[in-house]
């Protein structure tokens, strides 16, 4: 069975403009399914073949030659010297469409599972030639297969999408949390522990083996464990490196692995001149729960709400399903989404930054938390337009907190 995912519609419209579309993400995200789905009448090839592998390293315009136009390359990271082959035959196609006043079509889709790679050699040799587009796992939407759009906290939007709210009580959010959203596992109904381990076992034979020392993966896979535990977080090397029993300085190198293979995200603090207090380390969130819950040794949805991590996994999935729906847009996270906390401890879940205007974002998974938007204040240091503020709980309705602030279902990201 096939999810409809809200990604289709940006490559549709991408494909139309470039000759080659690059995705990457995490393993297991259905970036392949989506992109094979989409365009059925595209050849495919997959550089987990150890034939074409071996071709593609060894003369990559041989192994473009021996593939049809256009051309869908799964694992493109593993062949780097692709990039400037493909490039060759975009200009190319190019030259000979300008000759023929003809528009160059889609050539290349290629997909990959290393952020920091992938990005690295298609912006270096592919510049102006390929978009760039990230993948995740399924949002809510995506689960329920409505149509869904990007999450935006403006009170006259959201009320608009109130009418197609599905309001989901606390134990439903709690499930989906536990559950997560790798295709294959949540479509398929695969044993839980047998998927996740085996997700684990390859991640780490495949992605991490190549980056590290084999004698390291023991600790790596402990360190995965570790960082689980400290989801929604801010992040703190010495502490990880003691947890796991390595120096800070390799925590770091490893957060940054994970950060590359789309298994976290992190989210900056909010800063300009204005604000000389603010705590400037970046908090962590995993982007899939399940993965998440698993990792944190939960087994059961209900336990695991009951558990002194329960705000902690809310506070990721509300983040995590944000991040989803501003990607699903087609749009970059970085310029959006921020947090604050400054040395007086007062903390602001997110930052939701548009059009100049701070829209301040507090995450609570109990209903009616009628001092939530307590520090909301801090924000007139910046000396910017602040927006309707939110806070974002298992309630079934929009409604008022005061003139300022509107408690919002969890349900409504990404309506």
């Amino acid at each position: 069975m096939y999810y409809r995912r809200q990604l289709e519609d940006v490559l549709k419209s991408t494909a139309q403009s470039f000759a080659s579309i690059t995705l990457y993400g995490p393993r297991q995200t259905g970036k392949s399914t989506m992109v094979r789905n989409l365009f059925p009448d595209m050849e495919y090839v997959t550089l987990d073949n150890s034939r074409e592998l071996t071709l593609a390293q060894n003369d990559p315009m041989l192994f473009l030659e021996a593939h049809a136009v256009p051309l869908i390359i799964d694992e493109i990271q593993k062949a780097p010297g692709l990039f400037p082959a493909i490039k060759e035959r975009i200009d190319n196609a190019k030259l000979e469409g300008v000759k023929g006043k003809k528009k160059t079509a889609l050539m290349y889709i290629l997909t990959g599972s290393n952020q920091y790679q992938i990005r690295e050699k298609a912006t270096e040799s592919l510049a102006g030639r390929t978009a760039i587009i990230e993948v995740n796992s399924l949002s809510l939407c995506e689960k329920k297969q409505i149509k869904g759009s990007e999450f935006t906290p403006e009170i006259d939007s959201l009320k608009e999408k109130q009418g197609s709210l599905e309001a989901m009580n606390r134990f439903e959010v709690f499930e989906e949390i536990f559950k997560g959203g790798m295709p294959e596992y949540y479509i398929n109904g695969i044993d839980r522990d047998m998927f996740f381990e085996s997700y684990i076992s390859t991640y780490l034979e495949k992605d991490v083996s190549k980056l590290i020392n084999v004698d390291k993966i023991t600790d790596f896979r402990r360190f995965l464990t570790v960082v689980a535990l400290r989801t929604a977080q801010q992040v703190d090397h010495a502490d990880i490196g003691r947890a796991v029993g390595i120096d800070s300085r390799t925590a770091r190198s490893w957060l940054t692995i994970l950060e590359a293979s789309g298994i976290i995200a992190f989210l900056q603090p909010y800063a300009t001149n204005a604000a000389k207090r603010i705590i400037k380390s970046p908090k962590m969130y995993f982007m899939d729960t399940g993965l998440c819950s698993f990792l944190c040794g939960w087994s059961d949805s209900k336990m695991m709400e009951a558990s002194a991590m329960a705000g902690a996994l809310f506070e990721t999935y509300v983040v995590s399903e944000m991040i989803k729906s501003i990607r699903n847009a087609g749009k970059r996270v970085e310029y959006t989404l921020y947090y604050y906390r400054d040395r007086d401890q007062k903390e602001i879940d997110i930052l939701y930054i548009k059009d100049q205007t701070i829209y301040p974002v507090e995450i609570k998974k109990g209903i009616g938390n009628d001092k939530a938007d307590k520090n909301f204040g801090v924000l007139r240091q910046y000396k910017m337009p602040i927006g309707t503020g939110l806070v974002i709980d298992t309630s079934d309705k929009l409604f008022p907190l005061n003139k300022d602030v509107y408690y919002c279902p969890v349900g409504m990201i990404g309506l």
